[in-house]
């Protein structure tokens, strides 16, 4: 029996991302059969040896409801989820007790027509992959295994004809950006899709080895983005790039839409999520981070809480209050709709309450002083 599927909720106006994430990014696992040239994870092969148990999942994922009203989304990742055994048996769990659950597998030869099939029928809402050239030579040479752009679009085909949504998600930097519109192109006609992610290169991992895009590219890509938001057949989205919201906000308040149609317009939904705000991440040992590009351990969800250390620990705290940024980022007043990337800031850095270089705006009290 296939299920049937809402369109994942990017966020509800006027929720409390200092007390509730949003998105728990869980990585299931590091194994995973792809090398690829920005992996966060670095993932490896084989499972790690101490990675969560079946019981110590259960009862991590038991943990998601202590949040209450809303309760977060729970994103399966990694690695590669699908080389978890458990992986039916998991998501199973989690449905059961009520939570939203999606998944981004790798495309290797084990994400089948079966396997996404078997997925759509457990009741995954959204299937996320990612699509990093608009040819088999161009994504291929950045995911290091040869026959992954044709694994991608195969399962991108399948997953439309089962109507389960998909998520696309493009890395920005220097190998990709002119590629963008030709990769648009190809998913505005080949398949349908509910989102495209455009994900701004963080220096960590194995990512180290590829370069980022300048801030002034990457206001231009931004732009270009917003340009396409009213005409594109699915929703456009960018990741560790917020500095994106500045620009949708000075583009909605110059034709003079109000306040309120603002907070409730799709683009405005989300505005306030950031690393560590909205957004938590629980690692195959189950250590628990800001975000996967955010590499401050903050605890354990094998020996403490997930909600405890989300809503009380010093480091969360620190990200849920953007006035306390350092430098330009805490003085600028886009600052609570935008607030950098802290992970970017980190990278650069090492303080994750820094200013994100990515961003070329001098705020007005600057402007001004």
């Amino acid at each position: 029996m296939v299920v049937a599927h809402r369109t994942p909720d990017m966020g509800r106006v006027g929720q409390d991302f200092s007390r509730n994430p949003m998105l728990v990014y869980w990585e299931m696992t590091q194994a995973c059969g792809l090398a690829c040239k920005h992996c966060r994870a670095e993932a490896m092969p084989g499972s790690h040896p101490l990675e969560l148990t079946t019981e110590e999942s259960e009862s991590f994922i038991r943990q998601l409801l202590d949040f209450g009203d809303p309760l977060p989304h729970l994103i399966l990742t990694g690695g590669d989820p699908l080389r978890r055994k458990d992986i039916y048996q998991l998501i199973d769990y989690a449905r059961g007790l009520g939570l939203d659950v999606s998944i981004t597998p790798s495309a290797t030869p084990e994400l089948t027509n079966e396997a996404i099939t078997k997925l759509n029928q457990h009741g995954i809402q959204a299937l996320g992959l990612s699509l990093d050239g608009s040819t088999a030579a161009k994504h291929d040479a950045i995911r290091n295994v040869p026959g992954t752009f044709e694994h991608t679009l195969e399962a991108a085909r399948h997953a439309g004809r089962l109507g389960l949504p998909i998520q696309v998600n493009t890395l920005v930097s220097e190998e990709t950006v002119n590629d963008l519109p030709a990769i648009y192109e190809l998913l505005r006609t080949s398949f349908p899709v509910m989102r495209w992610s455009l994900f701004f290169l963080i220096s960590v991992g194995r990512g180290k080895a590829l370069n980022p895009v300048s801030p002034e590219e990457g206001e231009r890509v931004m732009n270009w983005v917003l340009d396409l938001v009213p005409s594109a057949p699915f929703a456009v989205k960018t990741t560790e790039a917020p500095s994106y919201r500045r620009l949708a906000f000075k583009r909605m308040r110059a034709v003079a839409m109000p306040a309120a149609q603002i907070k409730s317009s799709s683009v405005y939904r989300g505005f306030q999520i950031r690393d560590g705000h909205g957004i938590v991440f629980v690692s195959h040992l189950g250590d628990i981070y800001p975000s996967g590009f955010l590499p401050l351990r903050c605890g354990s969800v094998r020996t403490g809480s997930l909600v405890d250390v989300y809503r009380n620990s010093e480091t969360f705290r620190g990200l849920h209050t953007p006035n306390e940024f350092h430098g330009k980022c805490g003085m600028c007043e886009y600052s609570h709709i935008c607030g950098g990337s802290r992970a970017r800031a980190f990278a650069y850095t090492g303080d994750a309450m820094g200013s994100d270089p990515f961003c070329p705006y001098e705020p007005a009290a600057l402007s001004h002083s």
